[in-house]
């Protein structure tokens, strides 16, 4: 008879002490947490914090496995990107049946934007500025990814980014500091539910702490230096939002700040993470994030792994510093039991809220994964929340006439070429960071236009180029199985074939852009347009005189000056998840509007960045309207205007704005006032407007930005509608840490900018006594 040993929530029932099923009060769950760790020995206290990845595990092999040893010894406290419920169940019986004291594991992944069911990558998530479609997207995740097992999501991302070189832009939301914020809310909203309580409710993960989208030349992984006063006032807040949201663990980041790397900074896990802002969760590494820290030149693995637990931080993930050089850094009093204590009662702590002491295999249904992944509601959702992503970027008259009809929509009748080498790619449309995802199970452009389309249009399709003309560039950018199948023929050859079905379309789709792995962790670019064979491909498309569509692939924004010169019509599309291709085809045939509005600033060329709406003034700034002038902030070969602001996005109808009405011209530092605009549809289409509001602190004790968001509303709107949108104004939105960091509204003028975008805004002027 083999003998199976009871759960350890079992054998304390027996005992008479309190299980996790208990009611959730924190004396509760100290008196657990109190019992099992008087039971743990100095190596399983250890062992919590050890947060490896499992390699390739199949059904039925657990056993067998380079972890299962380690799991049996209690050197594991959670797996991470193990995929599958069958294999999570036998991983999870193997911790909590076979180790000595039957602690359950976390089960962690990176579900990003979507799990098996896509939703658009994170920026373009942003580009909604619809908190309830991205809490709808979290939550839809939380569903997915906990019906196969997963208990712990490394999300959301809420680095603020000004620099489009680097690729992780694509990851987060964008430059702006107050709209991270509410995403952050939203996300962890979305993911985590009321309360973990459910076996549908998931622990988030905000990261990554923090400044990491401040990169040195946009290249990942580097260098961050700034002023504490910057890192405040614009890069915190999404953070802080987060972990007042409730979010159960922070990742630190793998950059450095203020000279120490953030996971050995005590300094941010400690006095701003814990003691200013409360937070009460576990801290957990980045990939090796320990081990990296000896090549910052900080120390041996025994230092860097002592000096990341007395920062602050709880679990190492995948370094083995922790389960590896702790017992001696203990021994030797270089970590003290209290310390260690600490961070081992954080991560049993999360363990307790999620319900895993009660019931291990909370998340281990079988059932669930053919009842809540993948489904048609689920679906659908992801193809509506894709199109409200879209940003029209430009519609105009094919023909170039200003009182001509826009291109867009269009009906679809006749013949359409779609040309492009990512008009016909599956595992490219949900985006990067989808690893859950099955990306043969994404239609490609070509196949959603033609299943929509049938029997009222023919699509011709030809790849036309290939990604890039670089082939060792090319498998840089589609590795993970997102391969472009690189064809062999000439570039010459594969743009006469393009240009033959071409010349016989009465429109042509350009499926043009980066693939998907061309944005992400690790693929920076110093070299933001669009591929040179594209370009030459699309230059040459527009020569045919046919009408020509620019749908753009991008995680992240492009120097698209000639396109914007040339092209009738763009829609910038990102990457939008499992039905991205026909959200693409509701937008280009006017089932939908496009009402996406850009959350990064889109540069005329590489040399603006970073180019960002939120800047500052010089002592010497460019005139409003003006170019050059000599001895003043601008440049010699190119204006300082962005191609296209923060907050742009166009319509398939018009919006007018009226001046702004303030309900007073002062107010003092314990009142409020509103200020209300109009704004009216003017076209003669249904259309949703994010109508913008900015503020302008025009006299501060510290320099303060020309212009910075700090409301919005998404309102919908019939042909000739009119509606008043109303923004309360207090002093607490007025706030701002100055120089001693100090959160402070200070008495003095104030401009309120209300509009469409950053640039297109009407003004009005209030005074803070």
């Amino acid at each position: 008879m083999i003998y199976k040993k009871l759960s350890l929530s079992i054998l304390l029932f027996a005992a008479g002490f309190l299980t996790a099923s208990a009611q959730k009060s924190p004396q509760d769950m100290d008196r657990f947490i109190d019992v099992l760790m008087n039971k743990m020995t100095l190596e399983e206290k250890i062992g919590q914090l050890n947060l490896p990845v499992t390699g390739e595990i199949t059904t039925g092999q657990a056993k067998s496995s380079d972890i299962a040893a380690k799991i049996k010894k209690g050197e594991v406290g959670g797996l991470f990107n193990l995929k599958g419920v069958e294999k999570i169940r036998e991983v999870q019986k193997q911790a909590v049946e076979e180790s000595r004291l039957g602690i359950p594991l976390l089960f962690g992944m990176d579900v990003i934007h979507g799990y098996e069911t896509m939703f658009p990558i994170p920026l373009g998530l942003s580009c909604t500025w619809d908190m309830t479609a991205i809490e709808e997207s979290a939550r839809i995740a939380a569903v997915e990814a906990s019906a196969d097992g997963i208990s712990w999501t490394f999300s959301p991302m809420v680095d603020i980014s000004r620099d489009p070189r680097w690729g992780r832009v694509s990851e987060g939301n964008g430059e702006d500091p107050f709209l991270g914020a509410m995403i952050a809310e939203a996300m962890v909203r979305g993911y985590q539910g009321k309360n973990m309580e459910r076996n549908d409710e998931i622990m988030a993960c905000v990261k990554h702490f923090a400044l990491y989208g401040a990169g040195e030349a946009g290249r990942d992984y580097n260098t961050v230096d700034m002023s504490r006063q910057r890192m405040f006032n614009d890069y915190m807040l999404p953070y802080e939002a987060a972990v007042e949201a409730g979010v159960g663990s922070v990742m630190a980041s793998f950059n450095e700040v203020d000279g120490i790397p953030a996971t050995a900074n005590k300094w941010l896990m400690t006095d701003i993470l814990r003691g200013q802002w409360g937070f009460n969760g576990f801290v957990v590494t980045d990939y090796t994030g320990i081990s990296e820290m000896i090549d910052h030149g900080i120390g041996d693995l025994q230092t860097v792994s002592a000096r990341a637990i007395n920062a602050g931080v709880d679990m190492d993930m995948v370094s083995e510093g922790f389960v590896g050089t702790l017992k001696k850094s203990v021994q030797e009093g270089k970590v003290s039991m209290e310390t260690l204590n600490t961070a081992c009662r954080r991560i049993l702590e999360a363990k307790y809220k999620l319900g895993l002491f009660d019931n291990p295999y909370k998340y281990c249904d079988p059932k669930r994964p053919a009842r809540d992944i993948f489904t048609k509601a689920h679906r659908d959702a992801a193809r509506r929340i894709a199109a409200e992503s879209f940003v029209l970027l430009k519609n105009d008259s094919p023909d170039g006439n200003p009182n001509g009809n826009p291109l867009l929509p269009f009906n679809p009748k006749g013949n359409i070429a779609v040309i492009g080498p990512l008009a016909n790619s599956r595992s490219n449309m949900p985006g990067t960071w989808s690893v859950a995802a099955v990306l043969d199970r994404c239609p490609s452009l070509v196949e959603g236009l033609k299943e929509m389309t049938a029997g009222k249009a023919n699509i011709m399709y030809a790849k036309g180029s290939n990604l890039i003309s670089d082939a060792s560039y090319e498998e840089r950018a589609t590795m993970f199985g997102r391969s472009l199948n690189r064809d062999n023929r000439t570039d010459q050859q594969l743009l006469d074939e393009a240009l033959n079905v071409a010349r016989r379309s009465d429109i042509i789709i350009a499926a043009l852009g980066e693939s998907s792995e061309m944005s992400g962790e690790s693929s920076s670019r110093t070299d933001l347009n669009i591929p040179d064979v594209q370009q030459n491909l699309l230059k040459e498309l527009l020569k045919t005189g046919k009408p020509v569509v620019l749908v753009l692939f991008t995680g992240r924004p492009l120097t698209l000056s000639w396109e914007q010169e040339h092209v009738p019509a763009i829609l910038n599309v990102w990457f939008g998840g499992s039905e991205a291709a026909y959200a693409i085809g509701d937008a280009l045939f006017g089932y939908v509007n496009p009402g996406g509005k850009l959350t990064m600033t889109f540069p005329k060329n590489v040399g603006q960045i970073p180019l960002y709406y939120a800047h500052k003034n010089t002592g010497r700034p460019l005139k409003e309207g003006k170019w050059f002038e000599k001895f003043r902030s601008n440049y010699l070969d190119v204006d300082n205007d962005p191609l296209y602001p923060f907050g742009y996005g166009l319509s398939y109808t018009t919006f007018s704005y009226s001046d702004i009405d303030l309900s007073h011209s002062s107010m003092d530092m314990t009142g409020s006032l509103t200020a209300a605009v109009e704004v009216t549809n003017t076209g003669t289409w249904p259309g949703t407007e994010v109508v913008q509001l900015y503020i302008r602190d025009v006299l501060g004790s510290s320099t303060r930005p020309v212009k910075e968001l700090k409301g919005f509303q998404k309102i919908f709107l019939e042909p000739g509608e009119m509606k008043i949108v109303r923004f309360k104004i207090a002093p607490e939105m007025l706030r701002y840490y100055n120089y001693d960091l100090q959160l402070v509204a200070e008495p003095g003028d104030f401009e309120v900018m209300i509009g469409t975008n950053s640039r297109d805004v009407k003004t009005a002027k209030f005074t803070l006594n």
